[in-house]
């Protein structure tokens, strides 16, 4: 038995070391959208003050009132593109965020996987005489739960297509071509 708490010790301190290993990964992943999310965010207030400014002064030289109301309606199709426009680089930051926490969620739990099979495998060849079927159950339950879970994920990933797809119907609406989003790759098999 002394066997079987060796393997769980060397495991559960494996998977801690993995755990540490993936918060970190996503923390930076997350740190790096929050930086080009605050980018994004200055870059346009910066446009934004500019445009007004600009805009502001066209208005105070108008001759009159029907002058400067021109004004103002003329800017309502470039308001709506930069809004579009916004939205989108919005779009693909959170896509970009989403597919690299994919790709580390992916990572650990294929890695998580193929450990947890290995140490199932390991411990099954200690067990005493006899409980073989418990084994076999407990084998059968674990690759039910993967199959699961690759079941979440291809809904997911059917979640995440249709947003994207709504979005692209949203920006059409304001009369602004949406950029056609990149097709994802099939998540693969762990």
């Amino acid at each position: 038995m002394n066997i079987a708490i060796d393997q769980l010790s060397k495991a559960t301190k494996s998977q801690a070391e993995a755990q540490i290993h993936t918060m970190s990964a996503i923390a930076e992943k997350a740190m790096h959208a929050v930086a080009e999310l605050a980018e994004l965010n200055a870059a346009t207030m910066k446009a934004s003050l500019e445009d007004s400014s600009a805009i502001a002064q066209e208005i105070l030289a108008a001759k009159d009132p029907q002058s400067a109301f021109v004004i103002v309606q003329s800017q309502a199709q470039p308001t709506a593109e930069k809004a579009a426009s916004y939205a989108r680089h919005l779009a693909a930051i959170a896509t970009k965020a989403q597919a690299e926490f994919g790709k580390v969620a992916q990572e650990r739990m294929a890695e998580t996987t193929a450990h947890f099979h290995a140490l199932v495998n390991d411990l099954s060849k200690t067990a005493p005489a006899g409980t073989e079927p418990f084994v076999d159950l407990f084998k059968s339950n674990i690759a039910n739960a993967n199959a699961m879970y690759e079941q979440f994920a291809k809904a997911g990933q059917t979640a995440y297509d249709h947003f994207q797809s709504q979005l692209g119907e949203m920006s059409s609406h304001f009369g602004v071509p949406a950029k056609p989003a990149k097709p994802k790759k099939a998540a693969a098999a762990a």
